[in-house]
């Protein structure tokens, strides 16, 4: 049931607008498997709803107009990473508010760790944690200089946003360097992990995993292992930093370890504690469909309102690439 939820989390419209929605296709190269996402818009058209996801699940909707014309020259770009078997919709609600306001926002189904796309065949292997940050390089690549309306996006004004494993992604694309070692004791409960068969067996990621400095904020949500990072592996980690952390954790976050982690940074850091949540708020809002279907993974704990939680979200994360993102003087 846990992809279900990822997927129609979408019936809930957080935004008053309607920002232009493409369908995003970047083909596979050199041996590196196609990516498939979408990208937001700026829009001036009227509001819609758009149908999205495969054949297989009918009637997802989100808000948005469809090959909307893009407004605006210089414009910033965000790119957003999911979390472990999400999808590029998973946090539809912030790229719809962050397009309103003039970004261009990208987001992808990483290969081979996608739940709605049932592509979940390297969730579990330890490469995944290099080829994540591969994605967001090639994601990046291609919307400066493949995608139809590159020109209009200001190449010094990118941002990230990456949820839970794709919190983990971020951390690496702007400087950190996780020691994987320290996953060998946590392994101890986990014999038949994927990944901690292959550490166990003596594999090894090569060293340092893929950086990108065109990246000049990033906004990381519950990153996943943010124990691997000691505050020797964040030194290179310059570039201002917003971190959200949920108070109770879960899915592989313990309550405590981003905050903690957060000290380790050079530079100073906008920490967010978030009281009352558990890992998965940071999902968007579910709609009355999945929360009948799947009640537990849309029951956050009592007096928890995550509606209201991602409106005051959606608009401190808008308001730091705004503060970070500025346009050329």
């Amino acid at each position: 049931m846990r992809w279900l939820f990822f997927a129609c989390l979408l019936l809930l419209p957080l935004t008053g607008q309607a920002a232009g929605l493409q369908v995003l296709d970047i083909p596979a190269v050199n041996g590196e498997p196609a990516l498939t996402g979408a990208v937001w818009t700026p829009c001036k058209r009227p509001p819609g709803q758009i149908e999205v996801g495969p054949r297989s699940i009918p009637g997802i909707f989100v808000p948005g107009t469809r090959d909307c014309p893009v407004q605006g020259h210089d414009l910033p770009l965000v790119v957003i990473s999911h979390g472990v078997g999400g999808w590029a919709f998973g946090h539809h609600d912030l790229a719809e508010t962050l397009a309103d306001a003039g970004f261009v926002v990208a987001a992808i189904n990483h290969p081979e760790d996608t739940g709605l796309l049932k592509d979940r065949s390297q969730a579990d292997a330890l490469q995944v944690w290099s080829r994540r940050p591969a994605d967001i390089r090639r994601l990046i690549d291609y919307m400066l200089s493949a995608w139809p309306d590159h020109a209009r996006i200001g190449p010094d004004r990118i941002g990230f946003f990456g949820f839970s494993r794709g919190g983990f992604t971020g951390l690496v694309l702007i400087g950190g360097n996780p020691d994987f070692e320290k996953m060998l004791p946590m392994c101890a409960g986990y014999p038949k992990l994927d990944m901690c068969r292959q550490l166990k067996a003596g594999v090894r990621l090569p060293e340092p995993l893929p950086h990108d400095s065109r990246i000049r904020a990033a906004v990381l949500a519950d990153p996943v292992l943010s124990r691997l990072f000691a505050p020797a592996d964040l030194t290179d980690v310059t570039v201002p930093t917003q971190l959200w952390a949920s108070q109770y954790g879960g899915e592989g976050v313990a309550p405590g370890e981003v905050a903690a982690m957060a000290k380790g940074l050079p530079r100073a850091t906008d920490v967010r504690a978030v009281r009352g949540a558990g890992h998965l708020a940071f999902l968007a809002p579910c709609g009355p469909v999945i929360a009948r279907l799947d009640p537990e993974a849309c029951t956050d704990r009592p007096g928890f309102d995550r509606l209201a939680f991602h409106a005051r979200m959606d608009q401190a994360v808008l308001a730091f690439f705004r503060a970070h993102l500025p346009p050329r003087q």
